[in-house]
């Protein structure tokens, strides 16, 4: 029997009959990893275990501790929950079902429509399919075939997305009786999906287009354990408690309005967590030598198609008339960052130049995704435009990445790291690229710092290195970007006058810390559940009087501490001491301070904080050097703080 070789990622070989599978490799290699495979990669693409192999292939088997991994499982799972509906509702129509992170989804036309009370009904259905352990099998057709056998189902949607797609071979994947239209790839069959969860409905248009019919997309959870199923669930239940969008009402922090769908509306206490955030943001920007600028929130139609935002990201934009000429809002920064390099001829000397600027886009998104803070039309973006010579990169990258991590750690974020390189569609020389890519990689690597590689991503003017932070739920968020630019200073004619007396063309770094503040601040009122460290908490102290009698005294502590520059408030209403600290509890604020007969005699205060309980009493003066420390440290350990201005304090 003839026989093929395939290399494993640690460089070694092993042999098969020719016509062997991914899944006789692992079977080869042992029954644990058998049991634990969900897909492979093979030759760098990412494909079912059922997939042929040949001679010389490099394979790479993928289990769910991979993310590639973890997509085969779920497409399989929403797969699996299609054919559950189906059987329960024959009468429904299908849409689309991806995996995405932690999930799947599928979107479904149903009337009437589907209802959370049905899922143990679709759950029932689901294992009985997984007990049936059917194959995941590859079927090819020609398009025409497709559109026959569509047609004939009246599935209307994959009647349309096939009539998108190029002439040629349509895959489908079939289990049991069932068959999708379906580029793949699946495990090998349903019976590898152990533990599954229906989670929740919403309304999605059809391609994201609110033109377009509105379908109902069932989220569902699958894991290969049940222990993961449940740790899983358990971590929404607390991600639901820690809500942005409930805790922004229940905390008076912000709102969202009918008039304005995407347009955030900050009250006071929210524009308090807003200005800390800017003011830390503006003290650590003048540390490292930026200078702050301010550009125009509407510009005109010229310098957007000078951009290229005009012919690639019109429908994104929002557009007006002044004296009779097309004016654009900006959706980004960059173009008036531009304009204000090219104000003056710039020296070597200057270089490299940091111009930051918190600057307020408008984006129009569609309204089937907005979300809260997450994902809105108005938001500000910390940009900064770095102009540089491309042998200052490396070192500027290095700082860069100094900086973000100094700013995540003071919110307790944790973050990892992927470096993006040259895509298909590009512009800019091979040996710039190389150079930039080199660089930023050359950062990474003496900073320390562990990276995935993301080969092709990189934006079309240059590579990229992004900052993916972790919250305290192990979510994961894209927040900081390092983006080298090789377009910009050539559509805006940028230049510096060299060493040489020659004028040179500079390279750009984009770069933000922050994103969008507005999500920022979503993530972290997510991150702290509400509970802000002192020095971003909107009421950072309140003064409870045990009753009516100490009003006075409680007045006249919250002056002296207002007077001190903190954020104070006292209780003065007509209610118990006990439901008072309930309240002060339930509104995250950090400290209560409560007051009586011998807090009032001894000038004292007896103080309690929301997560430590009862402190006891001390002097007033102690307390605010407590305060102060706490503050001036950004700690997010209020023991640590304390401890740390005791020590001050001796």
């Amino acid at each position: 029997m003839s026989t093929i070789q395939v290399q494993l990622p640690d460089g070694s070989r092993k042999e098969l009959p020719e016509g062997g599978t991914a899944e006789d490799l692992v079977q080869a290699i042992g029954p644990r990893l058998a049991k634990a495979a969900t897909g492979a990669r093979v030759n760098g693409e990412v494909t079912s275990l059922m997939t042929p192999l040949r001679d010389g292939d490099r394979v790479e088997i993928l289990t769910f501790a991979d993310r590639d991994g973890q997509d085969v499982f779920r497409h399989s799972a929403a797969h699996l929950m299609a054919s559950a509906i189906k059987r329960v509702r024959p009468d429904v129509k299908l849409a689309i079902g991806p995996p995405i992170e932690d999930g799947f989804y599928y979107d479904i036309d149903a009337d009437p429509p589907l209802s959370e009370e049905d899922f143990p009904r679709f759950e029932e259905e689901m294992a009985r399919i997984v007990k049936e352990d059917s194959r995941f099998e590859r079927i090819e057709v020609s398009k025409e075939e497709a559109l026959r056998f569509f047609g004939e189902q009246d599935e209307v949607y994959k009647i349309e997305l096939i009539n998108d797609l190029e002439d040629g071979a349509i895959t489908y994947y079939k289990h049991g009786e069932f068959v999708d239209l379906c580029r793949g790839p699946h495990l090998p069959s349903t019976g590898r999906i152990k533990a599954f969860k229906l989670l929740s409905l919403a309304g999605a248009y059809w391609r994201g287009d609110e033109k377009r019919p509105m379908l109902q997309r069932v989220y569902g959870a699958a894991f290969p354990s049940k222990k993961e199923l449940d740790e899983h669930l358990k971590r929404l239940e607390e991600a639901q408690k820690r809500d942005h969008r409930r805790l922004g009402k229940q905390l008076g922090l912000f709102s969202f309005h009918g008039e304005g769908p995407g347009f955030p509306f900050f009250h006071p206490k929210g524009m308090t967590v807003m200005e800390e955030l800017l003011a830390y943001w503006r003290e650590e920007h003048r540390k490292e030598g930026y200078g702050e600028i301010r550009t125009p929130i509407m510009l005109d139609r010229s310098l957007w198609e000078r951009s290229g935002h005009w012919d690639h990201y019109r429908e994104n934009m929002y557009f007006s008339q002044i004296d009779e000429r097309d004016v654009a809002i900006k959706p980004m920064n960059c173009p008036g960052a531009m304009l204000v390099y090219k104000t003056g001829m710039r020296s070597y000397r200057e270089l490299p130049l940091r111009l930051a600027e918190l600057g307020t886009v408008h984006r129009h998104e569609k309204s089937g995704v907005l979300h809260g803070l997450t994902r809105v039309r108005m938001f500000t973006q910390d940009d900064a435009h770095i102009y540089l010579t491309i042998d200052q990169v490396q070192d500027e990258v290095m700082t860069l990445i100094d900086f973000v991590d100094r700013m995540y750690a003071v919110f307790g974020l944790e973050y990892h790291v992927e470096l993006s390189t040259r895509p298909e569609k590009s512009i800019g020389s091979e040996q710039d690229w190389e150079t930039a890519t080199e660089s930023l990689r050359a950062a990474l690597d003496r900073k320390g710092l562990a990276y995935k590689v993301n080969e092709g991503d990189g934006a079309f003017y240059g590579p990229k290195i992004d900052f993916h932070i972790r919250d305290c739920l192990k979510r994961s968020w894209q927040c900081a970007t390092i983006q080298l630019d090789f377009a910009m200073p050539e559509k805006f004619d940028l230049e510096y006058m060299g060493s040489d007396g020659e004028r040179r063309r500079p390279v750009i770094i984009h770069r933000v810390i922050y994103g969008a503040i507005e999500r920022f601040f979503g993530i972290l009122v997510e991150h702290f559940a509400g509970a802000f460290p002192v020095w971003l908490a909107p009421v950072q102290v309140m003064v409870v009087p045990v009753g009516e009698h100490f009003n006075d005294y409680a007045r006249q502590v919250r002056e002296v501490l207002f007077t001190e520059g903190f954020r104070v408030d006292a209780d003065l209403r007509d209610d118990t001491m006990k439901y008072k600290i309930r309240e002060a509890q339930n509104q995250k604020i950090p400290y209560m301070l409560v007051v009586g007969e011998r807090e009032q005699a001894s000038g004292a205060v007896a103080v309690r904080h929301r997560k430590l309980g009862d402190l006891g009493a001390m002097p007033l003066d102690a307390f605010k050097s407590r305060l102060h420390g706490e503050i001036h440290a950004k700690a997010l350990d209020p023991e640590a703080a304390d401890s740390r201005s005791q020590a001050a304090a001796t």
